[in-house]
């Protein structure tokens, strides 16, 4: 079991037959750069430690199959997209589909979403009982990610307006400066996105607020109840990896947290 923090959602913890978590750096037997709940296959860190990591996970949320503990965290090969996959069944990690949002509504598939300074989104309607797994770095929000996993949802029962969403730990404003080719993408899209942008005294370029940009999405969609739970991967390194502070630090690597949910 993890022996470290793990935050939830309001919105989502109550929820009967829904169990999630946005599970940060603590609690692995990663060590070094990827101290120590490094859940990412795709970085330099011992295979074996993220399996035991993810492991873990999967014991933590009570992951199984046909009434046996499953020892992973069903994800994707995260490409930025705008895709969204409904999975009934594991497909483990070598088949994972290149897609940036997982959806589900079978019991004991513990799905999630990697993220290393990208927004997580775990999504629940407690009725339909169908949960969902987001991944959304700027590519993939501006491009439609979060409608995408809402429409997958609806496909097999749920309804928008009983889903819940949370956005996990993510890179807040302050930390995100942007260029103005950038933004450009954005207002492009809508001149209203012009909101998301701001210039922080003392400095020259733009910095983005990539949650108030999520949050603003999935308002829009008219979902439920969202929430934000406020927490920013770059500025608390005890907690959370984060690519961008290990690129200003010219690190080698990084680890990666998860966001993770599951119907009972």
């Amino acid at each position: 079991m993890i022996q470290g923090t793990v935050l939830q959602s309001e919105a989502l913890a109550g929820l009967n037959g829904v169990r999630h978590g946005f599970f940060t750096r603590e609690g692995g037997v990663s060590d070094g750069d990827y101290g120590s709940l490094n859940v990412g296959f795709g970085s330099d860190d011992n295979r074996d430690q993220v399996a035991e990591n993810r492991h873990r996970i999967a014991g933590h949320l009570g992951a199984h199959v046909d009434g046996v503990a499953y020892p992973d965290i069903v994800t994707n090969y995260q490409v930025h997209s705008a895709e969204a996959v409904i999975v009934e069944k594991p497909f483990g990690s070598d088949a994972a589909p290149k897609a940036d949002a997982l959806v589900t509504r079978t019991p004991g598939l513990a799905i999630g979403a990697l993220t290393a300074d990208c927004t997580p989104v775990l999504f629940a309607d407690p009725v339909a009982k169908v949960v969902a797994a987001a991944h959304a770095g700027w590519r993939g929000a501006v491009g439609g990610v979060l409608g995408s996993t809402v429409e997958a949802m609806e496909k097999i029962g749920a309804s928008r307006d009983r889903i819940r969403a949370a956005i996990g730990p993510t890179i807040h404003q302050n930390a995100y400066e942007v260029g103005p080719e950038f933004k450009t993408q954005f207002v492009d899209q809508a001149p209203g996105n012009a909101q998301f942008f701001v210039i922080p005294p003392g400095q020259k370029r733009d910095h983005f607020d990539l949650p108030g940009y999520c949050q603003h999405r999935l308002r829009a969609l008219g979902l439920g109840f969202v929430e934000d739970l406020g927490q920013c991967t770059y500025s608390n390194e005890s907690l959370f990896f984060s690519y961008r502070r290990k690129t200003h630090r010219n690190e080698r690597d990084y680890g990666r947290q998860i966001a993770a949910i599951v119907v009972t």
